[in-house]
């Protein structure tokens, strides 16, 4: 399912329920590799429709590689009538309703239940502007974000939703992914995230000319763009490893 090639371990994935720091029920999935203990830990965020089997297969995957993966489901808090639905159009409508407070803290009780003591954090589209924000709060080791939106969409503005752009000159070492042809991260927002990393080696921002949204971790998109992807899967992991 996932275009992410498997390493060398053997790995399996189950689902698990976190405790969010205000009590909240969070489903999440959990992979460790089954032949080795994990060197450390990813915290997956995924995109806007949330834990299913995609992810299953893609905490797996990064489990091949020798990391222990956990992926909580982002909309933990809202409606069952929003979490359970399989469409993206509830979601889109409760996005301003999402608080980073939590969401920030629901990625940092899923890295303290890995283990490891070097935990990095990875996401994919709305998860990736998550990624870049929990990038500057100093728990994550490393940070990939995946077409991760650098300002917040104007239909997503909410009391709860900082800006990622306004963190950005705190962040941790971090690869950001982007798509050229990608209406979310326009060329003039990927331009100010330069400036703010600009003498920052340890930052690095990655443009796939022709791609558009969410070429990478779903190979069923018609926007998937198999070399793409597995040259940002390359420079991802090599990254993580650094």
């Amino acid at each position: 399912m996932g275009a992410l090639v498997e390493g060398p371990h053997a790995a399996s994935s189950e689902r698990i329920t976190l405790t969010g720091d205000d009590g909240t029920p969070v489903a999440a999935v959990l992979a460790r590799p089954t032949d080795t203990d994990a060197s450390a830990g990813i915290v997956l965020h995924p995109d806007l429709l949330g834990v299913r089997p995609l992810f299953d297969d893609l905490c797996r995957r990064l489990a091949t590689h020798g990391y222990a993966v956990c992926c909580p489901e982002p909309f933990a808090r809202a409606p069952a009538a929003v979490r359970d639905v399989t469409e993206p159009d509830a979601r889109l409508k409760y996005l301003p309703s999402l608080d980073d407070d939590r969401q920030l803290g629901d990625l940092a009780v899923a890295a303290d239940r890995l283990g490891p003591p070097s935990v990095s954090v990875l996401g994919f589209c709305m998860g990736g502007m998550q990624t870049l924000k929990a990038a500057a709060t100093g728990r994550f080791h490393r940070a990939v974000a995946f077409y991760g939106m650098i300002r917040v969409p104007e239909a997503w503005h909410g009391a709860g939703l900082r800006e990622p752009l306004l963190s950005a000159d705190a962040a941790c070492p971090t690869l950001a992914v982007f798509g050229g042809a990608d209406p979310f991260t326009p060329p003039a927002d990927i331009e100010a995230l330069r400036t703010v990393w600009r003498g920052r080696p340890d930052c690095d921002i990655v443009v796939y000319p022709d791609a558009e949204h969410g070429f990478v971790h779903a190979p069923d998109r018609p926007a998937h763009r198999p070399e793409d992807a597995a040259d940002a899967w390359t420079r991802a992991l090599a990254f993580l490893a650094a």
